[in-house]
């Protein structure tokens, strides 16, 4: 596996990586097995104050880091920016929150004294996408060292300097040796990490693919894991939706990050009397948008991350079309030397059309006419994917009632799609399984040990006892 930064805005090769000898490799586990025993010794607490300086230095860094993202996998100057103020803003979160969270918890018990206490596991080996280089490790970095659990990061081959930074950071804030430790795996060094006993657990984000095959690693050798996949994410109005609201979060719910993102909106579900209306507006909006250098502030338009994301993208819509998809809008080429792509617009998918199902990464969006309420719902859930969603109604209860119904981790009411630290993120179905951030998040990868205690046994009361 190549580890090289190529901007794809100009195509040009920056830098290349090598991958880890054996000797490195072995250090690595070695150093946060030996970091793993040496936190068991700390309180939870004693690990805030260093969580709260990553994120300083996050902020303080922010531009330079920014622009890494830039020129790394073309993401706009200004949501580079924000990805990394949202790094510092769940770094933050757990360092004030998790030691209160990590707290036992009683149990009301005939055996006695009962409580269950947290514990680390472990090292943990996390995997990680190219689409939100930092946020992605963020996630997983962050309840995870407040936690005691160090951790192996293996980021994508096309975001090595994104990976490198990130690391620069959390060693810079003085984290002890081995709190996250960056290494160039290939596909069968992520195996042989994972088979190491020192490895406790697996987070992955990335494609369904990759997902298969490190569950199937990480099940072998019987470690825990969480997978976070791809989506192809409802995006449901009801005949009583305002579309001037939801033209203003539909015409970025499939651009944003050039619609590299597993909860982007895929699929817009619209009643039938909204759609006619909603398509031409989206159309209209889909076409002001402004391709051209992602570290200019009037760029609109970004370019995809790879020639190869691109050259998939192409083949899919391609596909869609050959097999009776209306093209509506875009597909076109863009006049400029970096990877973009055009916004564009498919409808008339019919579910026997590979497109129905498949998850396309980029800006790309399925439209869909519906006649009632439960066909919508019905159709929402007719996917192999189960990651996020959104519905739009005026009657905030009905759409509630409407997203209860939905089959996916995660779904939004007359709102954009949130992500904050205290949210839960994560999806079923194809999406993967687990979650992360939040309670549950700081909580995947715990030791939830039951420790009851009495003065003395009663043998006069033994019920339940096992021997």
């Amino acid at each position: 596996m190549a580890y090289k930064t190529i901007n794809p805005f100009t195509n040009e090769i920056i830098k290349t990586f090598s991958n880890p000898t054996e000797k490195q490799i072995e250090h690595a586990l070695t150093v946060g097995n030996n970091l793993y025993h040496q936190w068991q010794k700390e309180p939870f607490s004693a690990r805030a104050e260093k969580l709260h300086e990553i994120a300083d230095l996050l902020l303080k860094n922010k531009e330079k880091l920014a622009k890494v993202l830039v020129v790394e996998m073309g993401k706009l100057i200004g949501e580079a920016r924000g990805e990394v103020e949202l790094c510092a803003l769940i770094a933050d979160y757990f360092a004030d929150h998790s030691a209160e969270l990590l707290q036992p918890a009683s149990i009301n018990t005939k055996a006695g004294e009962a409580r269950v206490e947290k514990h680390s596991v472990g090292v943990l080996l996390m995997v990680e996408p190219w689409n939100f280089p930092y946020y992605q490790i963020m996630r997983v970095f962050a309840p995870n060292y407040m936690v005691g659990n160090p951790m192996i990061l293996k980021h994508s081959s096309n975001t090595p300097s994104s990976a490198e930074a990130f690391e620069k950071i959390v060693n810079e804030a003085g984290a002890p040796e081995g709190s996250l430790t960056n290494l160039f795996l290939t596909h069968n060094q992520v195996d042989q990490v994972i088979a190491d006993p020192r490895i406790q657990g697996v987070a992955l984000t990335g494609s369904e693919r990759g997902g298969s095959s490190v569950a199937q690693a990480a099940g072998k050798y019987l470690k825990k894991s969480s997978m976070e996949l791809g989506g192809n994410d409802a995006f449901i109005v009801l005949d009583d939706a305002d579309l001037d609201q939801v033209l203003k979060v539909a015409a970025r719910a499939r651009t944003y990050n050039a619609g590299q993102v597993c909860t982007s909106s895929k699929r817009f579900i619209v009643a039938d009397n909204l759609y006619d209306e909603f398509l031409e507006r989206l159309g209209q909006s889909y076409k002001n948008f402004k391709p051209g250098d992602p570290l200019d502030e009037n760029t609109t338009l970004a370019p995809m991350s790879s020639a190869k994301a691109k050259s998939k993208l192409e083949e899919q819509v391609n596909e869609a079309i050959a097999h009776g998809a209306t093209l509506y809008q875009g597909n076109s080429q863009i006049n400029l030397p970096g990877q973009f792509f055009e916004p564009t617009i498919l409808t008339d998918i019919t579910q026997d059309n590979p497109a129905y199902y498949e998850e396309m990464f980029g800006s790309v969006a399925q439209v869909y006419r519906v006649h009632s309420e439960q066909e919508a719902i019905d159709l929402a859930n007719n996917s192999h994917y189960g990651l996020g969603g959104i519905v739009f109604s005026k009657n905030k209860e009905r759409g509630k009632k409407v997203a209860s119904q939905i089959e996916t981790g995660m779904v939004f009411v007359n709102t954009f799609l949130y992500t904050l630290p205290e949210l839960p993120f994560g999806g079923v179905k194809n999406s993967g399984y687990g979650r992360e951030m939040s309670t549950i998040g700081l909580n995947a990868f715990v030791n939830e040990k039951l420790i009851v205690a009495v003065d003395k046994p009663d043998f006069d009361n033994r019920a339940g006892a096992l021997f």
